[in-house]
Parts: structure tokens; sequence; C-alpha cells
């Protein structure tokens, strides 16, 4: 016996539907309350099919609700359904799939989809075979709506699809979506592409024996009149240069031209689609000898794509976030392009440019403008001698009454900061920082986010050539923060950050801190410690303590505190969630890390004054859960503020030595780079305060660091820290390192010759060198790096240049004239020329 419905149930779930459409938010909390009664009741779900699919003189938005509401229902307890329900919808979806309103067929295309990702693709073994076979329907409505639940279920299951789970369907599926390409309806061929190109990224195995048939059926779809097709072509041919690149390489020429009319398409989604072809191209090998010949005909239509449509500044009149894609998709294919053409580009470029950047038509100069911007990295070297014009034009557009001009221009100065800086600062940089300040109090909001963005950029590249000014820079910086909303402020912190670590400890003057700590701390107070922006603050308030040092102190109690405090309940917080997941959210550990991060700010720009602060928290008891977080950013950054309190206030930090090097040697894994070199970095600090009281410890940590150097395509940095710290070990340890030595040495040369002199240099040198001493065989080997790292240095000091000295004459005496003559013969001329100059061999 077929299911039937009572009908009285049948008018109580209409009626709950018709509620639910009502925009009354009372009438919406009763609906909720009704569903969640009816679904005690194993047979709510077939009322709900059956209104979907047998009610057809219901009108379509109630059906179409009550599928959807279903399909809610299967995403929460299917596996709850009593098989009798779970075959009923089933049925009712495949029989029902031709549904003439296109709005029913594609709710129970939905739904179809979330019932086969339930796992359910292998228990509905009939599925697939079915919506096949439906596709050779002769009734179009049928063949649409298997092909609509066809795409959903490539969408969503195309791994599934492509493995021996399900006896691999698409041996058959793929060839049979090729055969649609040709289909006489538009939607159907659509559909076909659209299904193939879930399989193109994973290259399933059924469509890479297709391949060509593939490519020549997208190749006869080209002139297709529907935008959808055209978008669909688009989409696979990008996907197909990233992983097919080879079948492509023989129709390159054509497919480049087809590619540079769709990027002209009047439908903007199919243009957006193409231009995506460029970015893509752009990374690619073949890049430049495909396209080098193609550049005349692509510079003018990107350039041209650049410009905002009539639509678009309707919509930015009414300050609508939705910017134009495909200016924006043009912009930056531009840029890659100009990344590899380099100064070829300019050729197809200036004779446009200088047409657009003088226009009076301001939509036109804006493109120009932002075209500036985007060869600006690119092309640096053939712009430089056009500059001197361009820059002050750029700077007096910065007034103009269009504010989308005044933004653009602000962006485009920025990207050309370092170029500016590098001029003597009274010709452009000082125009520019003044004008760039008035914009940054802008009364557009867009202008004054365009305009803190630049100056952060230029800040970062000028450092100390603003010190002059800063005076000026702060009074506007904290005129801005009783003008900025929400959104702009974030940026705001940003700049200010970026001041503070640009000038460093030249912003510690009683009059810039009068200036710009009031404000800071209003800000601080008034927000919550659960509120997100918090981040942006403290970091701001990080860069602000290490520029400022002795300075921050009358500040730093609060600020301690408080972040002791989110440290505090971030962790809590973690705990309840691990041992009760189902009761508690899981803490945002953002809170943590940016809490932490301004820690280490405050350690290392308070230095010793840190002291009375950690004494009076517990800040070591949770740094020991932090330092064993499940979350590498967290114990990233735990291990910066270890190392930052071993180098204040170590006699903290000695009793917890004992627990916290064995949770710092199962750190010393290269797979998480930050983390690695953190504590790395940490270890070698807490060597130089142990002394030989490290001894203990170096067992636990020294094989770690010695495979890390050793091993191939390991980052610059964490080579350097790691080369470091094993020579701070070996320098207060000289008797448990050396030994090692000619497992490291030349690596660990090889590393060091290439950093500045400074304090971590020098102590890792004293250590080598204290470890030759102890065993000069273990250098013997590889002696000419060692000669090469020694003349790095510019000027040791005077007892490290003795340590040296006596190494090199004792080698020396060692193999005896001749030999070292033979020896010194492999030096090439400059280390030679060093060697003799400063040690006199």
């Amino acid at each position: 016996m077929e299911w039937q419905p009572d009908e009285q149930g049948l008018q109580q779930v209409l009626q709950l539907l018709k509620d639910s459409q009502s925009p009354n938010t009372v009438t919406q909390r009763a609906v909720q309350q009704k569903l969640e009664q009816l679904n005690q009741f194993p047979d709510f779900n077939n009322y709900l099919i059956f209104v979907l699919t047998r009610l057809k003189t219901e009108d379509e938005p109630t059906r179409s609700l009550s599928g959807l509401i279903l399909k809610n229902n299967v995403k929460a307890h299917y596996q709850n359904f009593p098989p009798t329900v779970a075959e009923f919808i089933k049925q009712e979806c495949l029989n029902n799939i031709g549904d003439p309103s296109p709005l029913i067929r594609a709710t129970i295309g939905i739904l179809i989809t979330t019932i086969a990702s339930k796992g359910e693709l292998q228990t509905w073994p009939e599925l697939l075979p079915q919506l096949c076979n439906l596709l050779n329907s002769e009734d179009y409505n049928t063949c649409e709506g298997s092909f609509g639940a066809l795409q959903k279920i490539c969408e969503d299951s195309s791994e599934l699809l492509d493995s021996d789970a399900l006896n691999r369907p698409l041996n058959i599926m793929i060839p049979k979506f090729l055969q649609f390409f040709k289909h006489c309806s538009p939607k159907i061929r659509s559909h076909a592409i659209a299904c193939v190109n879930q399989f193109i990224i994973g290259r399933a195995q059924a469509l890479m024996d297709n391949i060509d048939t593939f490519i020549e059926s997208l190749f006869a779809l080209a002139a297709d009149e529907d935008s959808e097709v055209r978008k669909n072509v688009c989409r696979a041919l990008v996907m197909l240069l990233e992983v097919r690149v080879d079948r492509l390489i023989p129709h390159m020429h054509s497919i480049i031209q087809y590619m540079l009319q769709r990027t002209q398409d009047p439908d903007e989604n199919v243009a957006l689609e193409a231009c995506e072809f460029w970015l893509t191209l752009a990374e690619q090998p073949i890049c430049k000898e495909s396209l080098s010949g193609h550049l005349a005909q692509l510079t003018p239509i990107l350039v041209n794509g650049m410009k905002y449509s009539e639509i678009d500044i309707i919509l930015l009149k009414g300050d609508v976030e939705e910017e134009d894609e495909a200016g924006k998709c043009s912009a930056a294919a531009l840029d890659v392009l100009a990344n590899v053409f380099r100064d070829d580009l300019l050729p197809h470029l200036l004779p446009l440019l200088k047409g657009l950047l003088f226009h009076p038509d301001w939509v036109i100069k804006e493109s120009g403008i932002l075209v500036l911007g985007a060869i600006a990295e690119g092309c640096m070297q053939g712009m430089v001698a056009y500059l001197p014009e361009l820059i002050p034009h750029l700077i007096a557009c910065l007034c103009e009454k269009k504010a989308l001009v005044r933004s653009i221009a602000c962006w485009t100065l920025s990207r050309y900061a370092h170029w500016v800086v590098s001029q003597p600062p009274d010709s452009y940089l000082k125009p520019l920082m003044t004008e760039l300040l008035k914009r940054i109090l802008d009364s557009n909001k867009r202008v004054q986010e365009a305009a803190c963005s630049a100056f952060a950029t230029l800040e970062e590249e000028a450092c100390t050539e603003l010190v002059p000014y800063l005076s000026f820079i702060l009074d506007t910086l904290v005129f801005a923060f009783g003008k900025y909303q929400h959104k702009n402020l974030l940026i705001l912190y940003d700049a200010i950050g970026t001041l503070a670590d640009s000038v460093g400890h030249h912003l510690n003057q009683p009059e810039y801190i009068q200036k710009l700590m009031p404000p800071l701390i209003a800000k601080w107070n008034e927000l919550k410690d659960e509120d997100k922006d918090l981040f942006p603050l403290l970091e701001c308030l990080s860069s602000v303590a290490t520029a400022l040092q002795s300075g921050f102190l009358p500040y730093c109690e609060p600020v301690y505190q408080r972040c002791v405090t989110l440290v505090q309940k971030t962790l809590a917080q973690a705990m309840m969630y691990n041992q009760h997941p189902d009761q508690y959210e899981a803490p945002d550990k953002d809170f943590m890390i940016v809490a932490l991060d301004l820690l280490s700010g405050l350690a290392e720009g308070l230095g010793a004054s840190v002291e009375q602060l950690v004494s009076r928290s517990n800040i070591m008891t949770l740094l020991f859960q932090c330092m064993q977080d499940t979350m590498p950013e967290v114990r990233q950054s735990s291990f910066a503020l270890l190392g930052d309190l071993t180098k204040a206030c170590f006699l903290h930090v000695k009793p917890c030595i004992a627990e916290f090097m064995p949770i710092l040697g199962l750190n010393l894994n290269p797979e998480f780079i930050s983390v690695c070199n953190n504590a790395t970095w940490a270890i070698g600090e807490i060597a130089m305060q142990m002394g030989a009281e490290m001894q203990p410890y170096v067992g636990v940590v020294l094989p770690n660091l010695v495979e890390i150097i050793n091993r191939p395509n390991t980052p610059k940095t964490l080579l350097e820290n790691t080369a470091i710290t094993i020579g701070r070990l070996g320098y207060v340890c000289p008797q448990e390192v050396a030994p090692q030595l000619q497992q490291f040495i030349r690596p660990w040369c090889t590393s060091l010759r290439n950093i500045r002199d400074n304090e971590e240099k020098d102590s890792a040198f004293r250590g080598i060198c204290v470890m030759i001493g102890v065993n000069p065989a273990g250098v013997v080997q590889d002696f000419i790096f060692f000669c090469d790292a020694v003349a790095s240095w510019v000027n040791p000091k005077d007892d490290l240049r003795d340590m040296f000295y006596k190494i090199l004459h004792g080698f020396k005496d060692q193999v005896g004239e001749e030999n070292w003559q033979q020896f010194s013969e492999q030096f090439p001329p400059l280390l030679k020329e060093r060697l003799s100059a400063c040690y006199g061999v």
C-alpha cells in the first residue's frame, strides 16, 4: 500500500508553510516551535515531500519551501528516518525530477544531492544510472531536471565519483556528458560542460582518457550564443591551463585569440572568467613565448577593462561595496603580466597611458591612474624616467573633486613609494606626505581608507626619514581617531603601528607620547575582552611598546594585566570545550595569540623593568600551557615570549627550565617553520643565560638542531637561527657539542656568512672558536668554509678577532708554510685579500 496523507494533517502542514512566509517575527518563532513538534512524527517528512512533488495546484514558493525544510531535516537527521520514509522520499524525487516548474526541479535536485552526500551514493545504487537514463528522455523538463541534479552531485561528490568505492561510474558518465555538448538547448549544453568541469582540477582518470574529445567539443562551442555556455567554456579552458597545459599548447594561438574576444564579452560574468585566463597563463612557463606576439592586442583590451562602467558609477554613488569585479580583474592581469614581461610591456602601454592620465573625463583619468599603479612593480625600471613628471601629477590628483580619483591616486602613489623615498626629501616625499595626511582626514570614507593604507606603505619605505615630521604626522593620526568609523579605525591602528616600527626609539619623546597614548588607552578601555577589534589594537600597542621602551612604563601595568587575563580566559575556555564539546563554544585563540605577542612587545620594550610585572602574575604557568597548545600559531607566539622573557628577566624563567626544555626539544620540527624558528631562538637565548648549567639539556636539543641544519631546502632564516643556537650551545657547553663539530661545521659556516655583524652572530662565532679549541680535527676537512665565514666579519670585537687570529695561524703552523700555500691557492681572490689584510695569513 502506498502512503497517503491524512487530509487534516496536510492542511496543518500547508498552514505552517504559509505562516513561515510571513515577515512577522512572532509568527516566525511560533513556526519554529511548531516545526520542532512536528519533527517528532516519523511521517512528517512524507508530508513535506508530498507537498513538493504531488500538490501541483499549490503555489510554487510554498511547494519549494516544503522541499527546503525537508532538505534541512535530511541534513540534520537523515540517519533516523524510518526506511519506509527514506524510500518514499527517494522514489518521489526520481519520479518528479521532470516537474514542469524550473523552481520545483531545482528544489528536487538540491534534495537529491543532499541525500546523496549523506553517504547515500553507496546505498542508493540506482540513483546515478536512473538519472543518466533520464537524460535520454524526449521531454525537455525531465532531461533538464536530471542534468540539474547530476550537476549538483558532481559538485558535491566529485572525489567519491572518481573512486573505486562506486565502481568508477565516471567511465560511463563522462562520455555521456560529452555527447550533450551538442544538444539544441543552451541550458542543457551549459549543464553538460559544468558537470565535466568538476573533474578537471582533480584530473579524474575518465576525463583524462577523453581529454582530446573534451577539448575539441569545447572549441566547437567557442561561438555559442548563450552567455552561460561561453562562461563555462572559459572556465574549462582556465582550469585546463592549470592541469593539462600540454594538451592546449598546439592550439594556444587560437585559444588566445578566443580569450581576447571573450575578455571583451558584453556579459560581464563571461568577461570575468576570461580575464582569469590571463592571470593563470602568467603563472605558466610558456607565458612569455605564447603571449609576446599578442601583447599589442591584449594591452588595450585590459586597459579598457579597467574603466568603471555606467552601472558601477551608480552603485558607487550609494557607497555600495560591490565594486566592479571586471575592472579589478583586468588590473590584476595587467599587474602579473607586467611582472612577466617587465619593460617589454611599456611600448604597448605608454602611448595609451599619456592619453588617459591627462584626460578631462574623470572616469578615464581614474582608469589611467589605476594602470599606472598596476604596472609599478613589473615596469619600475622603465618607468623611472617618467616619474619626475608623473609623481607631481599624481600628487595633484589627490585634490581632485571626484573621491574615486582621490582614492586611486593614494594607492598608485603608494606603489611608487620606494622611488619617492630614494629622492631628496623636499622634491617628492614632503609634498606627498603633506597631501596624504590631508586625505587621511578626507570627508569620504573610501578615500580615508586608501590614504591610510598608502601612508602605512610610505612609512615602511621611509623609516627614519619621517622623524623630522613626527609631530605633524601624529597630530593627523590622532585627529583621525575622533573622526573614523569602525572599519577605517582598524586601518588607522595599522598605520600607527607601522609608524612605531619605522621610527623606533625616535618616538620616545614626551611630546609624542602625550599626543599618542591617551587616545589609544581610551580605545583600550572602551573595548570588551570579547571584542575582536582588540586584535588590531593589541598589535598596534605591541609596536608602540617596543618603540617607546621606557616611555611606555606609565601605561604598562593595565596593558600587561589585561593580556594575562586574555590568555587565561582563552585557556580556560579551551579546557571546558575539550571536556564538553557539546556544551561549550570553541574559543577564538586569536585573542590569546595577540595577547602573547603584546606581552613579547612589552618584554622587549621594557627590558628589565618588566620583572616586577612578571613577579606579580602567573604568566610562567600560563606559558607552560600555551607552549603545549595544539595550534601552531599559539606555540609560535609562546616561544617568542619565552625568548623575550629570558632576555628581560631570566630569574623568573630559570625555575621552569627543567619543565620547559623537553617541550622546546619536541618543537624543533621544521614542518612548522615559524614554531621551529622561535623555539630554536629561545633555546639559544636560554643557553646564554644558563651558562655551564645548560649541560643536562644539550642532549635533548642538539640532535634535532644538527639534523635541521643539514636538511636540504631549509628556509634561510631557520638555517641562520639554528646555526646561532648551535654556536651558543657550544659556547656554554663546548665539551658536549664540540665532538659533533664535523657534522655541522660546513652548513654552519655557509648559513652565517651572509648575516650582518650583531650580538647573536658574535656569541655564535665565539662558540665555534671555543669548540675548535676542544676538537680541532672536526674542522680540518672544511677549513676553507671556516676561513670564508671569518672573512664575512666587517669589524669583530678585539677579543673575537684574536680568537680568529689564533685559529688561522695555528692551522697554518700545523700544516706548514708549503701546504698552507697550496691550500690558500684555492681561495677566491677576494677571500685571500681579506684574510691577509685582517689576519696576516
